[in-house]
């Protein structure tokens, strides 16, 4: 119930959250991404093993 005591429910209850188009990702392509993103982890985790290597 909300401060006015009404019975309804909200007009967003049941919506799902949408994926504008612009950010979608055609499914043929999503091994492409996913290794992308996971290189980018991998070159991430690297420098930073190596800048704290250098720091000690």
């Amino acid at each position: 119930m909300g401060r006015d005591d009404s019975k309804s429910k909200g007009t967003n209850k049941q919506s799902l959250p949408q994926t504008p188009e612009n950010l979608k990702i055609a499914p043929n392509k999503m091994r492409e991404e996913i290794a992308s993103e996971l290189d980018e982890l991998h070159q991430l985790v690297e420098k930073t093993k190596h800048n704290t290597k250098r720091k000690q």
